[in-house]
């Protein structure tokens, strides 16, 4: 058997031990749950230990970056000073595939006596854990996917898909928009693509290269020039955009004007009715624009089609949104 062949067999093996809990999750339990979930008025504390607590730790991340207030509490920490950090709002979720962790165990108590419902994710519906718990998800696996049967290997994945599973019901319960997703994700590509909008990177004021319909050829290209960006807006009386020169425009014009380029007008040469975005757009959008439209510049324009800025696929670029 090949090494791809051995790799496809193991994954099938954990998304069967999915596939199978997915069926076994006793729904009033879920609803429980999930009730309990929605219902918390402070943080939702993730907690574990061992393999068990690297996913606890995996959870409360996605939890914390779709709009659920979450940390992580090492079990073992808890029992030496870190339960300080719970409160009677919270709610708990204790990942434990055995449910017999001593320090998982040794922090239960405090939990139950000030009053936090307690979640169990654990493949041990008899064990102290499930005992104690307000809800309980069964998330047991008929063998671990790896030979020996000891590693946590399938029972790792499932409880994570199970954590992941209420993080996207939570998701959709609070309409959690790309824009609030954006807020959690201020830095790298997800920040950029979902906040920079296209008034942050358009050239504007001085910058912007624009020109009057009736301008003539000379006026255009030194406008293209000074500007520096391959392109003009051109518009009407009103500096409402009807059309657009390009550096393309002027190699196309020269062809088949040959000598007499500087006889006709700006809206004799330009393109009429440009692909235009508007400042509120996101970047990402008028990125799509431009290569939907095999094109690299885009005049900005306000409510009432007012030229306001140009924007350049350059400027996509170094704003890291590619």
């Amino acid at each position: 058997m090949s090494i791809k062949d051995e790799i496809q067999k193991e994954l099938a093996l954990e998304a069967s031990a999915i596939l199978r809990v997915a069926e076994q999750l006793d729904a009033a339990e879920l609803d429980k749950a999930f009730a309990l979930l929605k219902n918390c008025r402070g943080k939702v504390v993730l907690t574990g230990i061992g393999k068990a607590g690297i996913i606890a730790r995996k959870i409360s991340a996605t939890l914390a970056s779709t709009g659920t207030a979450s940390i992580f509490l090492h079990a073992a920490e808890g029992i030496h000073g870190d339960l300080g950090m719970l409160q009677p709002e919270d709610v708990v979720i204790a990942v434990s595939y055995s449910g017999n962790t001593q320090e998982l165990l040794s922090i239960i108590p405090f939990i139950k006596f000030i009053g936090i419902p307690l979640i169990a994710l654990t493949g041990n519906v008899s064990a102290p854990l499930a005992e104690t718990a307000d809800a309980v998800l069964d998330c047991s696996v008929p063998a671990e996917s790896e030979a020996l049967g000891m590693v946590p290997t399938a029972s790792t994945t499932v409880a994570l898909a199970v954590g992941d599973a209420l993080a996207v019901l939570l998701l959709k319960e609070r309409n959690f928009s790309l824009v609030d997703f954006a807020r959690f994700h201020p830095g790298g590509n997800i920040g950029r693509k979902l906040l920079l909008k296209v008034e942050d990177l358009m050239h504007s004021g001085n910058a912007l290269p624009c020109v009057a319909k009736d301008a003539d050829m000379s006026g255009v290209i030194m406008e293209m020039t000074s500007k520096q960006l391959g392109c003009t807006a051109v518009v009407d009386g009103g500096q409402r955009l009807i059309g657009m020169v390009t550096d393309g425009d002027l190699r196309r014009r020269i062809q088949s004007w040959k000598d007499k380029l500087l006889q006709h007008s700006a809206a004799e040469c330009m393109t009429p009715k440009p692909k235009r975005c508007h400042p509120s757009d996101l970047a990402a959008d008028a990125l799509k624009l431009m290569e939907e439209h095999r094109i690299t510049m885009l005049p900005v324009v306000d409510g009432e089609n007012r030229v306001v800025g140009m924007l350049h696929m350059h400027d996509l670029i170094r704003a890291g949104i590619l």
